[in-house]
């Protein structure tokens, strides 16, 4: 028997803390990626963060990079990949969580730049931890296989 990430639920609302939240399963395939910046910057805009501001340009851009590696390097054929944002209850912190199903390749050190900065592979994860105040990487919480990358962005 497999553990998957149910494909189709979907939370959007408050937390018992005053946090707003959402979370969504998508597709762990370049289309599920794509769809997962689109919600997020969308998300963002109706949190009071505008399209083209830097909050929602700087946390589109740390879901981009999790969710390519997510459906590049976490992808289990037939299992989906999990995105959840949350702005706090100040409104001065989003937390950033993909979680995938593959716990067997953990990210590397995300906090050595890379050998060349111009390489067109190998620098999103070093890119990543310098955009956000915490990066870490941490088991699912439902106890099934696969890993949560979590990014924190102090607003």
């Amino acid at each position: 028997m497999t553990t998957e990430i149910p494909p189709f639920e979907r939370t959007d609302g408050h937390t018992p803390s005053g946090e707003e939240s959402f979370s969504l399963c998508l597709t762990s395939t370049p289309r599920g990626a794509r769809l997962a910046r689109r919600l997020t910057s969308h998300r963002l805009d109706a949190w009071g963060f505008p399209y083209a501001s830097e909050v929602n340009e700087t946390v589109t851009l740390v879901v981009a990079e999790l969710a390519a590696n997510a459906v590049t390097h976490g992808r289990v054929p037939g299992r989906d990949f999990r995105l959840a944002l949350v702005l706090s209850a100040a409104r001065d912190l989003v937390r950033v969580e993909v979680t995938d199903t593959r716990d067997d390749r953990p990210p590397s050190d995300a906090s050595r730049p890379p050998a060349d900065l111009e390489a067109e592979t190998g620098r999103g994860l070093w890119m990543v931890s310098q955009l956000a105040s915490r990066v870490c990487v941490v088991p699912r919480r439902d106890g099934g296989p696969g890993k949560t990358v979590r990014a924190e962005l102090t607003l």
